[in-house]
């Protein structure tokens, strides 16, 4: 039986998994967290009185938005980019551990479902990306795609605003990093492998497990491991630099898999590397607790005891420097493992930057000094 969360963080009745549901497959989040910003809610109080009830509809919603900016300045100085631009927000992957699963609250929906269901395409993205990069005192600064969701996932198959995206990027000029868990970047290989030539675009694929039992339940409809890494070596054979995302990892479930991903990378192409530790911040330490008894009964205790202790009691901690690493002896050894396959493997050797000099605005003259 699933024990309850500790009593400084028990839910309230809106925010309880119905048991009684049966698993949604292909779904991440098994039910709808409460959103924290809003004062009134829809709530299941007594089904039988109950004439409609659309919960159990899991199609995916496009919502067509029009947003007022695309580009973001970045605060944390542990994530590793000072700007990010998403083109969409939520996320059908449904990666049940998703940090932008939070993010989801201020559009007015829930870090559940919600946030794998109801998908906000920012339709003018490209048009607010030029306009971004037109302002006189934009210093031209990399810019990471897909710093919150990403921007390959499924709705980038009709709305191709990522690809519009690129190529407002490559006529500026404008460095780009991308972060991404999806094969379909391979569409867009011929303006990636242009983009590389100008040294204004590198690539990370995200690899968590090579468990495809695992990836199905943890990260529902994201591609395959194999898959990940011939995206690496396609692209990387087109001369785009990529590398491996390894998270997060999570004591007792992947944390074992780093050296086999970071080899099979590297074997694929990849030259350079990064990774997170799992926490389990807002509402997605309700949504992960209920994912992880629901999915592996036999060690889910063992699991939250160990991110627990990797964040001294806690399963999230906010401090800068420390959230993404953890602390204690299991966060120590991921990060050993890391350190040490890591040189093993030739990973993170050169000194590689995006290239920033050769920005300009369309119109604008060359450069005379």
């Amino acid at each position: 039986m699933k024990p309850p969360l500790k009593q400084d963080a028990v839910p309230v009745k809106a925010q309880q998994p119905d048991d009684a549901m049966p698993y949604r497959n292909g779904r991440g989040a098994q039910f709808n967290t409460r959103n924290r910003f809003l004062e009134t809610e829809l709530s299941k109080e007594h089904i039988e009185a109950i004439d409609e009830w659309n919960e159990d509809n899991l199609r995916t919603q496009y919502i067509h938005v029009q947003a007022k900016s695309i580009v973001n300045k970045v605060e944390s100085p542990d994530v590793g980019m000072s700007y990010s631009m998403n083109p969409y927000a939520g996320c059908e992957h449904g990666c049940i551990y998703c940090y932008a699963r939070n993010v989801h609250e201020y559009w007015g929906y829930s870090a559940g479902l919600d946030f794998e269901q109801k998908i906000l395409v920012k339709q003018n993205a490209p048009q607010l990306l030029r306009k971004f990069l037109m302002h006189p005192k934009w210093q031209c600064t990399p810019i990471m795609l897909s710093g919150n969701t990403d921007c390959y996932q499924p709705a980038e198959q009709t709305y191709r605003l990522t690809r519009g995206m690129l190529e407002v990027c490559n006529e500026f000029n404008q460095p780009v990093g991308i972060l991404t868990k999806n094969a379909w970047i391979l569409r867009d290989k011929d303006m990636l492998q242009e983009m590389a030539k100008k040294r204004i675009v590198s690539a990370m694929v995200s690899i968590t497990s090579f468990n495809e039992e695992l990836r199905r339940m943890m990260e529902p409809r994201t591609t395959t491991a194999v898959q990940k890494l011939r995206v690496i070596e396609e692209l990387s054979k087109a001369g785009v630099r990529m590398g491996v995302m390894m998270g997060p990892m999570i004591p007792g479930l992947n944390e074992h898999e780093m050296q086999r991903i970071m080899k099979a990378a590297a074997d694929h192409g990849a030259t350079f590397t990064a990774y997170t530790f799992i926490r389990l911040n807002g509402a997605i330490k309700l949504l992960f607790h209920d994912w992880l008894y629901k999915n592996f009964p036999d060690r889910a205790d063992k699991v939250w005891h160990l991110i627990e202790q990797s964040h001294d009691g806690k399963v999230n901690d906010s401090r800068w420097g420390v959230r993404m690493r953890g602390e204690g002896h299991i966060a120590t050894m991921v990060a050993q493992q890391y350190k040490k396959y890591g040189k093993l493997y030739g990973m993170n050797a050169e000194e590689w930057h995006l290239n920033t000099a050769d920005f300009r605005r369309p119109g604008e003259q060359g450069k005379l000094f």
